[in-house]
């Protein structure tokens, strides 16, 4: 078959529709701008027709429910925060701070080499019978890597898979499935908990409901553990049994033995010491981190930065009391992932001095130039969403709807996972779309009883399971490209029906934890659980 008649039958059906219609979306910053736009005309008319809420936790000044009501954005008031604070509403903006912390950190090791030869060297010793699982799981731990697991992992997943006598393209799928279906799939918080979760602080801080809820990037570890095993028997399965034997067996030719020896061999004695000494420094970061949170357990030692102790703590929870250490999480990632780089770097030749450090470090900022742009419109679009007021009152309504229609929690949040899995198709930026759909969900679920942890975590789910189908991903021209290295009529729609099995199992799978998870109360974190007691004043 031709490239031509690939691309022809990509326009068909309901993947060409997918297709056509994502095309003819803008860019995100531009659909912020539209959706401002439209979120000013709306606040005009509830404004007007004194749309209005009781405020579920706060009374006023004589004692009864305050009421909230929907205010203008082109209000005096309003139009002067914009101009007046326009720059702290930019500088402000939680999820800002927390991303180009940590990537200061993740630009030196991705640019020293760190990241990829720690993929190679995790993946070139596995046995042929774990390499499936070995794949899938080196995939997801990948994501610390910010996008080096995508322009790392995958096209060498397709290599180890040439090199055991397997179809490369089966590689590239588990790769793929991995990197980007298991977005959300870890051992451990990173980049995505920092963002995700200052998205979700500023949410909260917004609704001006009381929860009595604190921010921590470890909000979600122990989900995201239960992710990581839920989701690698699934990639597993649907790789060996679902995709390979479609797929057929895989015969090389020439070029392509040719064309990938490069990167098949095996790791320098410079790399291989750099590995090791990027080990020790994460040992002795991590050390330090936990030192500073309890180093006070040594006879002798009373320096505890990184908790609360003494009268202070008296009464208090235990993850009440290690409140300091949670939140110094995001610059411990950056302290871990710089030691890592840099200690790597020197050893393996890929830094020479500290102008190659800050070299690296001013180069992951440029990497970040578009995000800055994004969050620029996303700041705006969301504090002028909690201007207008109408945040708050949608909560309260939507609450009470549910409330009413009798749907067990649950299913509510079974239900938020769908809608973000298919807001998802259209919307690429996970954080373009957390920015929209916290202010709303947000409120929403704590006058449920659910907390802004179990929010975020429903949210992720939906939003990592149908990454791997929808082409306004951004990566998803570059693992389309990929596939193309070796079957050369690889289109879209090859592409898309290879990856369709991965994301319905895995957006299956997910909501049943979620409600699971729910349904048995487990914590999400340490010190995350997943229900909260709001004290209400009134329904």
């Amino acid at each position: 078959m031709s490239d031509d008649a690939v691309s022809a039958g990509n326009q068909k059906g309901f993947l060409g529709w997918v297709e056509r219609t994502g095309n003819r979306l803008p860019d995100p910053v531009f659909i912020f701008f539209y959706l401002t736009i439209l979120l000013i005309v709306i606040s005009i008319i509830c404004a007007l027709t004194g749309v209005s809420a009781k405020h579920p936790t706060q009374l006023d000044g004589g004692g009864a429910p305050l009421i909230i009501k929907a205010k203008s954005l082109l209000a005096a008031d309003n139009i002067q925060k914009l101009w007046v604070e326009m720059p702290k509403t930019f500088t402000h903006f939680h999820p800002l701070g927390y991303v180009l912390v940590v990537m200061l950190g993740a630009g030196v090791a991705e640019r020293s080499g760190l990241f990829a030869s720690a993929i190679r060297s995790a993946l070139r010793s596995v046995p042929k019978g774990l390499l499936t699982p070995m794949v899938a799981l080196i995939a997801m731990l990948s994501n610390h890597a910010a996008d080096a697991g995508y322009v790392v992992m995958i096209p060498l997943a397709a290599v180890i898979f040439a090199a055991a006598g397997r179809h490369p393209l089966a590689g590239i799928a588990c790769g793929f499935a991995g990197v980007s279906g298991g977005f959300s799939a870890n051992i451990a918080p990173g980049q995505l908990d920092a963002l995700l979760f200052g998205i979700t602080e500023a949410a909260y801080e917004a609704s001006s409901i009381d929860a009595g809820w604190t921010m921590n990037i470890a909000g979600n570890t122990y989900f995201i553990m239960a992710l990581l095993f839920l989701y690698l028997p699934i990639i597993w399965w649907v790789t060996d049994k679902v995709i390979e034997p479609r797929l057929g067996k895989w015969v090389p030719d020439e070029r392509q033995a040719e064309e990938y020896g490069d990167e098949q061999k095996p790791l320098t004695d410079g790399q291989k010491k750099g590995l090791r000494h990027a080990g020790l420094a994460c040992l002795a970061v991590t050390a330090f981190w936990l030192f500073m949170a309890f180093g006070d357990k040594i006879p002798g030692i009373n320096w505890v930065p990184l908790r609360i102790t003494g009268e202070a703590a008296e009464g208090m929870a235990w993850y009440v009391a290690l409140g300091p250490f949670f939140k110094s999480l995001v610059a411990g990632f950056m302290i871990l992932f710089l030691a890592a780089g840099w200690a790597y770097g020197r050893a393996a030749g890929s830094i020479n001095d500290h102008r190659d450090l800050v070299g690296m470090m001013s180069e992951a900022m440029k990497d970040l130039a578009y995000y800055l742009v994004l969050a620029f419109a996303a700041a705006h679009f969301v504090a002028m969403f909690n201007w207008s007021n109408l945040g708050l009152i949608s909560a309260v309504h939507g609450a009470n709807g549910i409330q009413q229609s009798g749907l067990p929690l649950p299913m509510v949040l079974g239900l938020i996972v769908l809608f973000a899995g298919l807001l998802n198709l259209f919307v690429g930026s996970a954080s373009a779309k957390w920015a929209l759909l916290a202010p709303v969900l947000v409120p929403l679920l704590m006058l449920l009883g659910i907390s802004p942890d179990g929010a975020t975590a429903a949210y992720r789910v939906g939003d990592g399971a149908t990454n791997i189908i929808t082409p306004l991903m951004v990566y998803f021209p570059l693992i389309l490209v990929f596939a193309q290295r070796w079957q050369k009529n690889f289109g879209l729609g090859s592409l898309t029906a290879v990856m369709i099995p991965y994301s319905v199992w895995m957006l299956i799978s997910g909501v049943i934890l979620m409600m699971v998870w729910m349904f048995l109360g487990f914590d999400l974190g340490p010190g995350a659980p997943m229900a909260i007691d709001i004290p209400t004043a009134a329904r």
